[in-house]
C-alpha cells in the first residue's frame, strides 16, 4: 500500500477531457501537490495510504477553474462607475480615478480581494492585466494561488510608467524576476490597439517570442474601436496587428465582439486563442462575441469575467451560463455551446490560452491538484440527472465548498 498526502472521494468526478467522461464514485489520489492516481472509490482506499482522506458524496469534483481575463486590482473599482458605455466609462472615470487613487498598495489590496473572490468562486488561476503587477505577483505568491500576470504597455503615461518604451523595460525586468516563482507566469500585455502604438506593437511580437511567452491584448471590444481604426489608420485592427506579427498561436485576443469572415478564418489559420468575457461585454454594451462561428473554425475560446468594475464580479460559474445561454441566443441554435463544452472553456480551454495546459485546467495525472468541490446537493440543483448540466446552468457558487491549488 503506497504513502500519500490526500485522497478525495466524490461521487462525480469530471475531468475535463476530449470524451467529456463523467465518473461516478471516482477518486482523486494527490501527492506533493500533483494528481497521482484517479481510480473507483472502491479501489483507491485498498491500494493507497492516505494522510487525509475527504469523503466529498455529494459533490462534483471539477477543474478548478481558470479566468482567462481580468484587471485583479480594479476590485477596488466595483460599482464605481456603472451603466456606462465602454470609452465613456475609461476615459471619463476609470482612467482619472486610476491617476488619483492606483497606488501599489492599491494594486496588493485589490488583488488580495481579487484572490479571496476568485476562492470563493471555484477559482484557481487568473490571467491578469493592469499596473504594478509586481504588486499583483506578491499577492498571489502569499495567497499560494495560480496566475499569469500581465506585464501591461501602454503608449501614455500612467502611475506605472511615462512612455512605452519604460513600460518595456519594466517588462522585460519583471519576467525575469518572476519567472523563478512557483504558480506564477508571465504575458506581454498591450492594452489595445488605439493606446499602443506600432513600434511597441512591434518590439512586442519579438520579444514575446525571445521569451517564448504570450500576448495577451483587448481586441475588437467594440464597433466603436473598430470604426476608429479604419477611421485613423484606414486598416481593421486585426489587419493592423497582422501586419506588424501579433496574429499568431502566442496571441489571447480579448473580446472579439466585432468580426468578420475573413478575421475569423485568419485567426483559425494562426492558432489566436479568444477570451470571452459574456458578463462585462453585455454590461458595457460592447457587442457579442461569435462563440459558435469561433468554435467552427476550431478556434480556441476560454472564458474571462473582464474585471469587477465592469462585471461587477468575479463569478466564472455566472460567466459559464452566459456564455451557453448567449450562443444559443445569438445563433439562434439551441445546441450552441452545449455545458460540457461551456466547462471546457472555463478550464482547458484558458490553460490551453495561457500556454500551462502542461500543469493545468484538466483533471489529469502528472497535472497539479487544482479542484474545485461543487456540493449538488442543494436544492439549486436537484433533482439531478447530468452534473455538469446543474453546474453550468443551475448551481451558483455558493455551493463551492472546497478549493485546492
Amino acid at each position: 500500500m503506497h504513502s500519500i498526502d490526500t485522497i478525495l472521494n466524490a461521487k462525480w468526478l469530471i475531468p475535463v477531457d476530449e470524451a467529456e467522461t463523467v465518473r461516478d464514485n471516482h477518486s482523486l489520489v494527490i501527492d506533493d501537490g500533483k494528481i497521482v492516481d484517479i481510480l473507483p472509490t472502491s479501489q483507491a482506499n485498498t491500494q493507497y495510504q492516505a494522510r487525509e482522506n475527504i469523503d466529498l458524496l455529494d459533490h462534483a469534483l471539477i477543474p478548478g477553474l481558470i479566468n482567462s481575463h481580468t484587471h485583479a486590482g480594479m476590485n477596488l473599482l466595483r460599482g464605481f462607475a456603472d451603466d456606462l458605455a465602454l470609452m465613456d466609462w475609461l476615459q471619463n472615470h476609470i482612467w482619472p480615478a486610476e491617476a488619483k487613487w492606483v497606488s501599489p498598495e492599491f494594486v496588493y489590496d485589490g488583488t488580495q480581494l481579487a484572490i479571496a473572490e476568485s476562492i470563493r468562486s471555484g477559482v484557481t488561476c487568473f490571467n491578469d492585466m493592469y499596473f504594478f503587477p509586481d504588486e499583483a505577483a506578491t499577492a498571489v505568491s502569499e495567497a499560494g494561488f495560480r496566475a499569469t500576470i500581465g506585464l501591461i504597455v501602454i503608449d501614455f503615461p500612467t502611475v506605472w510608467a511615462t512612455n512605452a518604451d519604460e513600460y518595456l523595460e519594466k517588462a522585460l525586468a519583471l519576467h525575469d524576476t518572476l519567472k523563478p516563482r512557483p504558480r506564477i507566469n508571465t504575458t506581454l500585455a498591450p492594452h489595445a490597439p488605439y493606446t499602443v502604438s506600432d513600434e511597441p506593437l512591434k518590439k512586442i511580437a519579438s520579444y514575446a517570442e525571445q521569451l517564448d511567452i504570450p500576448i495577451h491584448i483587448h481586441l475588437h471590444e467594440t464597433a466603436f474601436e473598430v470604426h476608429q481604426a479604419e477611421k485613423n489608420t484606414g486598416k481593421r485592427p486585426i489587419q493592423r496587428l497582422n501586419e506588424l506579427g501579433l496574429i499568431s498561436p502566442r496571441l489571447l485576443a480579448v473580446h472579439m465582439t466585432q468580426l468578420n469572415e475573413g478575421e475569423i478564418q485568419l485567426c483559425a489559420k494562426n492558432g489566436v486563442h479568444i477570451a470571452h468575457c459574456p458578463d462585462s461585454n453585455m454590461k458595457l454594451a460592447s457587442g457579442m462575441c461569435p462563440v459558435q462561428q469561433l468554435q467552427q473554425a476550431n478556434i480556441n475560446v476560454c472564458l474571462g469575467t473582464d474585471s469587477a468594475s465592469s462585471n461587477n464580479n468575479l463569478d466564472m460559474l455566472g460567466e459559464m451560463r452566459s456564455a451557453a445561454l448567449l450562443a444559443k441566443g445569438v445563433s439562434g441554435d439551441a445546441t450552441a455551446v452545449p455545458a460540457y463544452t461551456a466547462l471546457k472553456m472555463a478550464t482547458i480551454n484558458g490553460a490551453k490560452a495561457l500556454d500551462i495546459d502542461d500543469i493545468t485546467g484538466s483533471l489529469e495525472k502528472g497535472k497539479a491538484a487544482d479542484i474545485t468541490a461543487i456540493d449538488l446537493s442543494e436544492l439549486e440543483t436537484q433533482p439531478l440527472y447530468n452534473p455538469v448540466s446543474q453546474i453550468v446552468y443551475a448551481a451558483s457558487r455558493a455551493q463551492i465548498t472546497h478549493v485546492w491549488v
